[in-house]
């Protein structure tokens, strides 16, 4: 169950791990093969965090930065990026 996008709590903090590949602001960066996430639905980010933990989605360059985050953490994570504005 997602928490209320008010209760992103260490959505910011945990999400400096992420700037390297998709920017300050979820802009995504192409030279890192990395796509835009801001503005993206919570739920959508959740599931994709989710998917990349357990394998049901691939990427290798993004396993170990998520691989030690649990399911409250990927919740505040997802919050926080769905709060990001697209610019």
């Amino acid at each position: 169950m997602l928490i209320s996008n008010a209760y992103a709590g260490r959505g910011s903090e945990l999400y400096k791990a992420c700037i390297r590949c998709h920017g300050e602001t979820g802009e995504g960066k192409e030279s890192e093969k990395a796509p835009q996430i801001a503005g993206q639905y919570n739920w959508y980010l959740l599931k994709a965090l989710s998917d990349f933990k357990s394998g049901a989605r691939k990427n290798p360059t993004m396993l170990p930065y998520i691989s030690n985050l649990s399911q409250l953490d990927f919740e505040e994570l997802a919050n926080y990026v769905s709060q990001l504005k697209v610019k």
